[in-house]
């Protein structure tokens, strides 16, 4: 369809100690998405992987959070560091790349800048219902850690945030 080839692919990357959530967006479609558990060197696993999403993809579009201009951002430096280097990757590869701060996704998601992270899972699962529903962390506890799930939620948000920005259709 020739509808089809006006549309934009965009590829979200989240990463964390733990590794990164990646999330794939085609018009209103959630083609892929998942996340990549690292072990050992983490900077460099996590380019391998995000490699191979790339390669699989071939997005028109590459978002990341704002590791390092954001008001309020406290990434460890290990993440600004790989950030860089994915950000060169998308240079050599010719893949247009932006970031966006977590109070502007949440601002585009949410209408609300000190929305939570859950609220926003929890709008991105009833929004992809057959894809994330299933994979809805519960709130956590204040002494709980992160559901590791949540990365994945953190790239669906990306995209779809970049997407609703170019005013790609997403119902």
């Amino acid at each position: 369809m020739n509808q089809n080839s006006q549309r934009v692919r965009i590829l979200g990357a989240a990463f964390s100690t733990r590794g990164f959530g990646y999330a794939v967006l085609e018009g209103d479609a959630l083609i892929d998405f998942g996340r990549k558990r690292i072990y050992g060197d983490k900077n460099k696993g996590a380019l391998a992987g995000l490699k191979q999403v790339l390669e699989r993809n071939q997005p028109d579009l590459l978002v990341l959070p704002d590791a390092h201009h954001a008001k309020g951002t406290e990434r460890v430096p290990r993440i600004k560091t790989l950030q860089r280097a994915v950000m060169t990757v998308a240079k050599q590869r010719k893949i247009k790349a932006v970031k966006i701060a977590g109070t502007e996704l949440r601002s585009a998601l949410l209408g609300n800048a000190a929305g939570t992270k859950q609220e926003m899972a929890e709008l991105l699962a009833k929004q992809f219902p057959d894809e994330l529903a299933s994979l809805l962390p519960s709130k956590r506890k204040l002494w709980e850690n992160e559901d590791p799930r949540m990365d994945i939620f953190d790239a669906v948000g990306l995209v779809v945030a970049v997407g609703m920005e170019n005013k790609t259709p997403l119902n």
